[in-house]
């Protein structure tokens, strides 16, 4: 099935629970669009996100997660926003209070770009972080080895772009947070 392949019908967070476990899936605006297996050197640069992440948070009140776990960005609206972020952070643990997903925007989401959803992920999603209130969306370009960050101001997106060869990328909304972009990309 091709990745990121949109269906016709509108739907739910509940009707995403009732669909059988063996492929997953997101919803944007009630559209369901599958996803694909990432590559290794997907699983490697996420994986390396995720370490220097979780190493960071380690004691502290922000907690960092990985693919697959579901995050209902409109669960207080229809319902209809599902995604399943690569890496995400949540700051706020009463998102997490339902123990089955995130609920509501978290603070920072990291995707790692693949060829067949480059456009989903920097269009489509970038929109709906951007309409959450998703602070802080970072995008790993693993062919290009470029990350590109957008931070939350006024509502509104600002962008800006940080080559493999950064060994220090500042999160802005974990204070004293720095991601190792060589790390990231080492290998690939």
């Amino acid at each position: 099935m091709e990745a990121a392949r949109k269906l016709e019908a509108r739907y739910t967070y509940a009707d995403y629970c009732a669909w059988p476990n063996d492929k997953r899936w997101e919803l944007i605006d009630g559209k369901a669009y599958a996803l694909a297996a990432p590559s290794l050197g997907h699983q490697r640069a996420s994986g390396e996100v995720f370490r220097q992440l979780s190493n960071f948070l380690l004691g502290k009140p922000c907690q960092v997660f990985s693919a697959p776990c579901d995050v209902r960005l409109d669960a207080d609206g229809d319902d209809g926003d599902v995604v399943q972020p690569d890496i995400l952070v949540v700051c706020d643990s009463k998102k997490l209070e339902d123990g089955k997903s995130v609920v509501g925007a978290p603070d920072l989401i990291v995707e790692v770009l693949s060829p067949s959803t480059a456009t989903h992920d920097l269009i489509r999603k970038l929109l709906l972080y951007q309409r959450s209130g998703v602070r802080e969306y970072w995008v790993a370009d693993i062919d290009s080895k470029l990350m590109y960050i957008n931070v939350l101001r006024d509502g509104r997106y600002s962008g800006s772009a940080y080559s493999h060869d950064n060994a220090a990328v500042p999160v802005e909304v974990l204070d004293g947070c720095t991601i190792n972009l060589v790390k990231v990309f080492e290998g690939l």
